[in-house]
């Protein structure tokens, strides 16, 4: 799913780690956060500094987003078209 915006709340967030590219020799911070918008939760994935801008209980607005499938779950991306904003 493309083009997703949603503004929701910061429910949990996970810790950071690091992960190795897969296409450059290149080593990035990756944390996740749960949200919620009153119809449900999903997972947001947290990359480099977007990982400092959310905090727990936070309303975070997603603009342009994207929808993915990893490991068998689903997962909410901002991506490099996305917009992060923290309210």
């Amino acid at each position: 799913m493309r083009r997703v915006d949603i503004t929701a709340n910061v429910v949990e967030k996970s810790s950071t780690r690091e992960v190795r590219s897969r296409y450059k020799d290149e080593t990035y911070n990756v944390a996740d956060a749960i949200i919620n918008d009153g119809t449900g939760t999903i997972k947001l994935t947290l990359w480099n500094e977007q990982i400092d801008q959310v905090k727990v209980n936070d309303t975070v607005k997603i603009e342009n987003g994207y929808v993915t499938s990893f490991k068998g779950e689903i997962q909410l991306n901002v991506g490099k078209y996305g917009k992060l904003t923290v309210a």
